[in-house]
């Protein structure tokens, strides 16, 4: 399978407002492969860089340093073909908010230079994709936050790109519409387009992505397919809070316990990485009776990419 996107060092900074501050990087030499016919998650907390990663590839933002090639151009020097090849549904919303859905996808499909017949069966089609066919007619300020977000993908579609780039497309919408949005995702992967999805939504990335690359702080801290990702974690993670003077004796004896991998003092907590959450947890507290121990707080977490992300960061995906 030949890959559609090719992103090595990629790097993103911003001047500060002063001297003094130094130079702001949003995206630390990023590098990861999108295949032709995947859907590829980027997966991380707002402020991460999904969003300025997402904004390079669409030849929204220069990059800093770095190279990228999609659909076998150079993402800086053919910026103008790069875009032809491209949808980008943007996380704000780019509609006018007083003309019809339709009018609004003539007006798009006109910038990318449909006309005629060409155009209006695109916008039917697209229309009928995102369910919304019987509204085309409605203003898009009497949508609902969900219904205006399936219109950005139709227009991101109307001129049948290589690969469609959705930047939390689900935040703020309705359940109706998520779901929605989900089962256009996976039909028009079906089809054959490749999608690169950014979420910080774990559950969206287990069920709509074939590969994930975790990035926290600009950085790619993972990369692999989501089950990969979950098994290498193996039985789950523990975060038990204990008054402090009893703390470390219940780690030199909770270490001795053959279902604990790891376990570590983080933030006032203990933090256990075990190869069966309940043994451990059963194990752990009954070390903590012998001692006396007061606990103040337990959270047990089984294994997904939310553990994994805590794992690899120390803190959750939605922090």
């Amino acid at each position: 399978m030949s890959n559609l996107v090719e992103v090595k060092d990629l790097v993103k900074k911003y001047r500060g407002a002063s001297p003094r501050d130094g130079d702001q990087v949003a995206v630390k030499g990023v590098s990861f492969a999108i295949r032709q016919g995947e859907i590829f998650g980027l997966l991380g907390p707002n402020g991460a860089g999904k969003t300025t990663t997402i904004s390079m590839l669409a030849c929204l933002l220069t990059p800093t340093s770095g190279t990228a090639m999609v659909s076998g151009l150079d993402l800086v020097k053919q910026s103008d073909q790069v875009k032809q090849h491209i949808g980008l549904v943007p996380q704000d919303l780019a509609l006018y908010p007083t003309l019809s859905a339709r009018d609004n996808l003539i007006f798009f499909g006109r910038i990318y230079g449909l006309r005629g017949k060409a155009l209006h069966a695109r916008v039917n089609w697209t229309l009928e994709l995102v369910g919304l066919a019987d509204r085309a007619k409605d203003a898009i300020q009497t949508y609902s936050g969900g219904m205006k977000r399936r219109i950005n993908i139709a227009a991101g579609l109307l001129h049948k790109p290589d690969i469609l780039f959705l930047d939390e497309p689900t935040v703020g919408v309705d359940p109706q519409s998520r779901n929605h949005i989900f089962e256009n995702v996976e039909r028009l992967n079906r089809e054959g387009l490749t999608i690169l999805y950014t979420t910080h939504y774990m559950e969206e990335a287990e069920r709509l992505c074939h590969r994930v690359a975790i990035i926290d702080q600009g950085q790619i801290i993972a990369l692999d397919t989501p089950k990969a990702l979950t098994e290498s974690i193996s039985g789950g993670m523990i975060h038990l809070g204990i008054v402090d003077g009893k703390a470390d004796a219940l780690v030199e004896q909770a270490r001795r316990l053959q279902t604990i991998e790891e376990i570590r003092r983080v933030d006032g907590k203990l933090e256990i990485q075990t190869h069966h959450a309940q043994q451990a947890l059963i194990g752990v507290l009954e070390i903590a009776n012998q001692l006396d121990a007061k606990v103040t707080s337990l959270e047990v977490f089984e294994p997904n990419l939310e553990t994994v992300f805590l794992r690899l960061t120390g803190k959750r995906l939605r922090d």
